[in-house]
């Protein structure tokens, strides 16, 4: 991969985004090797969480600029929807998704840590949705923005284009634990090894159950999960799991 790296550590996976020179701007071949890359790892099934870590002193900056200044709006397009695949492809993976984000991450770039699905910054992490200020609204950023924070805060990002600190953003919901610079990469893999001892049948049973319930209505959602639990309870890992409590021992997930 030209763009990307990828390692595993045991059952955890790290994708680092690999364009230093340009703050890892999410150019169109890139997107396109992030979704392959993605698939990859949902149909193999060797790790149970992935994080996305940017190369250098960035997360991202987001789209690269240079394929949208004067380009035909059908190229432009090619690029967001390559970008929309990639989020998608996130979003359908059995594994969850922690973005681990230093420096900055603007634009797409901040749209890439909402559609993660738990992100952990450094302290001197800076947030922003800046499109108004090149005269290009943050569309498609702030679309997974809006869902993440609250939307006054959302809609004061993409208005005002300016950056919001690391503390700001666990304040609103963009992230889940702001932590020291130097401990970003401990910190983070010790929220993903907190998540990959578990069983990925369930850990993908209960990300495709979240994502699908949470914008029904309170009951609606009651009813899908009083479903799902009641279908779920007679699955080998949910045997293992209760048998391991009575027996008061450690389960044995596959």
């Amino acid at each position: 991969m030209k763009n990307l790296k990828y390692q595993e550590r045991g059952k955890v996976g790290i994708i680092s985004l690999n364009r230093p020179e340009t703050r890892n701007a999410l150019s169109l071949e890139l997107l396109q090797e992030l979704e392959d890359l993605i698939r990859k790892i949902s149909e193999e099934r060797l790790v149970r969480v992935v994080v996305i870590r940017g190369e250098g002193r960035a997360f991202s900056s987001g789209h690269d600029l240079k394929e949208i200044l004067d380009r035909h709006p059908i190229e432009v397009e090619k690029l967001f929807n390559q970008c929309y695949r990639a989020m998608l492809a996130i979003r359908d993976a059995p594994q969850p998704y922690i973005a681990m984000v230093q420096g900055v991450a603007t634009a797409a770039g901040c749209q890439l840590v909402a559609a993660c699905d738990m992100a952990v910054a450094a302290k001197s992490a800076l947030f922003a949705t800046p499109g108004v200020k090149i005269g290009l609204f943050c569309y498609t950023p702030i679309a997974f923005v809006s869902r993440a924070v609250g939307r006054k805060k959302a809609f004061e990002m993409g208005f005002t284009g300016e950056f919001i600190t690391a503390d700001e953003a666990l304040q609103f919901g963009l992230v889940n634990r702001v932590v020291e610079d130097e401990k970003l990469e401990e910190e983070t893999m010790k929220l993903a090894e907190s998540v990959a001892r578990y069983s990925l049948n369930v850990l993908e049973s209960g990300k495709r159950f979240f994502y699908k319930q949470l914008f029904m209505e309170d009951f609606q959602a009651l009813a899908f999960a009083t479903e799902s639990i009641s279908l779920y309870s007679s699955t080998e890992d949910a045997k293992e799991g209760i048998r391991a409590f009575f027996e008061k021992r450690e389960p044995m997930w596959e």
